[in-house]
């Protein structure tokens, strides 16, 4: 817990740091940017250059315990075998969703040049994601949780801060309101009002298994090369599928899918939830008999 709170804290104080900036730099006329979108970069930018400095003082700046400690062939190898196997999982719910009319075919796609680019900006921007998410959350803080207070509390307390980072973000003012000092505030408080609604329910729980299931691959393999891969193919799946569906709220099963992306939600945390037992009883098994 007290780990936990202390990268919590880090990333808090990056956000305060961006709030005091944002209308300073929204007040130049260069950005032709929304407040909540420079806000939220800023904070990005704050947590990217103080994160070095900040894992050395905690003495997690190693590869090991980033979780970079195999020879990188064999992380390359890791990666692109997670990725594959990503790809296959996020396709089979996104198939599943189409199946139940939860999302559409949109009739309207431009298959090529469009989709391919789409597709190809999916890769690249899964794969930046999973590095760096992983990094940080697979890789120092469950080294550093597992360190104080054993496998248990490294899973769930990287899953519930992954959650909720997810949902910490800036939103937008409402209409008429202008954005001065009082507005980024204003803006800097929704983050933590957002939190608390309820329609983001099911999209928590199925990040919450998401980051269950990529800590118990952390455990088992030692290095997260492959939760690399895996969290780079379920971003490439969501992008383009977003990008070739279109959701239906009509659905009767409409409620299977949260408000986060329109991908995940309920259905999406049982799928992973169930993977990550089946994951978890079959590396154990594996390993007494090794035994």
């Amino acid at each position: 817990m007290r780990i936990t709170a202390v990268f919590f804290s880090y990333l808090l104080i990056c956000l305060v740091l961006a709030a005091l900036l944002t209308y300073p730099v929204m007040a130049t006329g260069y950005l032709d940017e929304d407040p909540q979108r420079v806000m939220g970069r800023l904070a990005q930018v704050f947590i990217l250059l103080g994160l070095w400095p900040f894992l050395k003082r905690l003495q997690l700046a190693d590869r090991r315990s980033l979780g970079y400690g195999i020879q990188g062939h064999a992380f390359r190898r890791a990666v692109a075998l997670g990725w594959f196997e990503g790809v296959a999982i996020l396709l089979m719910l996104a198939l599943a969703l189409v199946a139940l009319e939860i999302r559409l075919p949109d009739a309207d796609l431009e298959l090529w040049p469009y989709l391919a680019k789409k597709a190809l900006q999916a890769l690249i921007g899964g794969l930046l994601i999973g590095v760096l998410e992983e990094t940080f959350f697979r890789g120092a803080l469950y080294t550093a949780i597992r360190r104080c207070d054993g496998v248990a509390s490294a899973v769930v307390w990287t899953a519930l801060l992954y959650m909720l980072v997810h949902f910490m973000k800036p939103s937008g003012l409402p209409e008429g309101v202008p954005f001065d000092w009082a507005g980024a505030w204003q803006m800097f408080g929704s983050v933590f009002i957002d939190v608390f609604q309820w329609k983001h329910l099911s999209s928590m729980a199925a990040l919450f298994m998401v980051g269950v299931f990529l800590a118990l691959v952390r455990e088992r393999t030692g290095h997260i090369a492959w939760g690399i891969g895996l969290h780079a193919g379920w971003v490439f799946v969501i992008g383009v599928t977003r990008r070739m569906t279109d959701g239906n709220p009509e659905a009767p099963t409409a409620f299977l899918v949260g408000s986060y992306d329109g991908i995940i939600g309920w259905l999406a945390a049982v799928w992973i939830g169930l993977l990550a037992l089946v994951f978890w009883g079959w590396t154990r098994r594996e390993r007494s008999e090794e035994a």
